[in-house]
């Protein structure tokens, strides 16, 4: 297999300038294709350099422990044989140790939107190659947030599987019982499509496991658990922009509720602080006791702490984990889904490596915990912050919950209006998610209040409804301006053939499960009746008793209720 390898962060490609090119380790001559059919054809991507690819060297960005494997990692090969093509390897925090992106010989890797920024880590490659669309999608790899964190600091999409549902097998691992391979892409469609190609039950990894799948989507009224303590570090922006998250989520039909922290915070903190730590040395023990020296700091000051401890230590830390796992369990009895920030703050490149160990814990704040405590995860993202910085939140769920984490993470991420990663690129439209059941909808007409923007468009989207289409009724209408209603509200009336006009509407679809509660909410002398549109179809819609529009100005000549207000608004002035 032809390879070309960077020695170095200045070895940048022509398609990269400056310390960008630090994104890749080793980029193939040739993209190593897939099979010529499949869910994921057409579709490149790229491996952080702690999965292996048959023929290319495998770094974890440690030169000194480069070697070549013979086969791929089972997930490589489980996304070529679904028709996906290999672009290369990318650049990592060293042995996949740190949240940052600095922690690496072949340079540090800078953030998508601003170089002087860092990207995020340990996959801190991976997340730059996708959110500049050099790759559809990247592997990376989360124990402690890896997955997560450069996918908030990007603007991209970044799924955290639940533990063993994505095999290990050809991954150098960090802490292998709480090791998983994750995902980035710039959509929840993709990287959704992509965890239904890769998952697999692979009896030669030692954590692999089989998972029973949540499918069903969170029903509107979904409770949604907001820590009790929130720390963002001085970060004034990142707060903002979290306070606007929750409001987003709200008007997805979600209700926040304060889930006690201090379980969460705690198991997160036994990741470094206790014997736990051990697990990362033994990752890479018999390398690291023969090569010390050829680890870098603070990566190596971290691995040989792992030295420290004894089995009983280790016991006695794993019993601790699992204590603690059991206080957080009782949140779940309030809430369907966690919602966290991904990243608390955004650091230079320049501050990080000025005070790496303090700045580099800040990042996983939000992200130690969830490996441990054995949850699923995606962030995605929320919004461009004031200083014009990516802010990402993250979702997360019991395992077994990634694809119905995935089915509300796409509809929060399209009711952003964001651009494609660190493109200017928009969003496709939602599609639908691999194993998500379909639930059955209703398709309803609205002609005044109900518009989006309008004073009760609320209503239809706390009931999860979306957008279909802007439209038009058949030239059989009549509006009207009802008086005395607050907000105001347009009569539709149909009348006899040539005595009409179209009327602007659009059409909404909800599930059929809250359909009731919306038109429950409907007063008199307006209903819901069968409306005609102008490409033949009919749907259901609001329409007013005839009775009730005595009296009542005909605004059918304007076309619509917008026009109407716009009238109105242009009057006033």
């Amino acid at each position: 297999m032809v390879h070309e390898q960077a020695a170095r962060a200045g070895d940048a490609s022509p398609r990269l300038e400056g310390r960008a090119g630090a994104a890749w380790i080793t980029r193939l001559a040739a993209p190593l294709g897939g099979a010529g059919s499949g869910p994921l054809a057409g579709l490149r991507f790229a491996a952080k350099d702690n999965i292996d690819v048959a023929g290319v060297p495998t770094t974890a960005a440690c030169p000194a422990f480069a070697r070549t494997p013979a086969a791929h990692a089972h997930v490589v090969q489980r996304l070529l044989d679904a028709g996906a093509a290999l672009l290369g390897k990318t650049n990592l925090d060293q042995f996949a140790c740190g949240l940052n992106g600095t922690r690496s010989p072949y340079g540090a890797v800078p953030n998508s939107f601003d170089p002087r920024y860092v990207s995020g880590g340990s996959s801190s490659g991976s997340a730059y190659v996708v959110a500049t669309a050099q790759a559809d999608f990247a592997l990376g790899t989360d124990t402690a947030g890896s997955g997560r964190v450069p996918a908030g600091l990007n603007n991209i999409v970044g799924i955290k599987p639940s533990r063993g549902l994505l095999s290990a097998r050809g991954v150098v691992p960090a802490a292998q019982s709480v090791d998983c391979v994750s995902i980035f892409a710039r959509t929840v469609a993709v990287a959704a499509r992509v965890l239904h190609a890769a998952m697999d039950c692979d009896p030669e990894d030692p954590y692999g496991r089989s998972l029973a799948m949540e499918t069903r989507p969170l029903a509107a009224g979904f409770r949604f658990g907001v820590p009790s303590t929130l720390n963002f570090f001085g970060d004034a922006p990142s707060q903002a922009a979290f306070d606007s998250a929750i409001a987003q989520l709200c008007a997805l039909g979600g209700e926040p509720i304060e889930i006690d922290y201090a379980p969460l915070a705690q198991a997160a903190a036994l990741l470094y602080d206790s014997a736990l730590v051990a697990e990362r040395y033994a990752a890479v023990r018999e390398f690291f006791d023969a090569h010390e020296a050829e680890v870098v700091e603070p990566v190596r000051g971290i691995l040989a702490k792992g030295r420290d401890y004894s089995a009983a230590d280790f016991v006695e830390a794993r019993t601790k984990l699992l204590a603690l796992g059991q206080r957080a369990a009782a949140m779940w009895n309030d809430i369907d889904v966690l919602l966290v920030p991904t990243a608390p703050a955004h650091y230079t490149i320049e501050a990080m490596q000025a005070d790496p160990v303090a700045l580099n814990r800040n990042l996983g704040e939000y992200t130690n915990f969830v490996n441990l405590l054995d949850y699923a995860a995606i962030s995605v993202p929320a919004s461009l912050r004031s200083d014009g910085l990516p802010f990402g939140i993250t979702l997360i769920g019991r395992a077994g919950s990634d694809f119905q984490l995935a089915e509300l993470g796409q509809r929060f991420h399209h009711a952003t209006g964001l651009p494609l990663g660190a493109t200017r690129e928009p969003l496709p439209p939602m599609q639908a998610l691999p194993l998500i059941a379909a639930a059955p909808t209703v398709q309803v007409a609205v002609v005044g209040a109900h518009l989006s923007g309008m004073p009760l468009n609320g209503q239809l989207t706390e009931r999860s409804a979306r957008l279909v289409s802007a439209t038009h009724t058949a030239p059989d209408y009549r509006l009207y301006a009802l008086p005395g209603t607050v907000p105001p509200k347009p009569g539709l009336l149909r009348v006899a053939a040539g005595e009409g006009t179209a009327i602007e509407v659009e059409i909404w679809e909800m599930p059929l499960a809250h359909y009731g509660s919306f038109v429950a909410l409907i007063p008199a002398p307006l209903g819901i009746g069968s409306l005609a549109l102008a490409d033949g179809r009919s749907v259901q819609g609001f329409l007013c008793e005839p009775l009730a529009l005595a009296g009542a100005e005909d605004i059918s000549s304007l076309g619509g209720w917008r026009a109407y207000i716009a009238s109105r608004s242009a009057a006033a002035t």
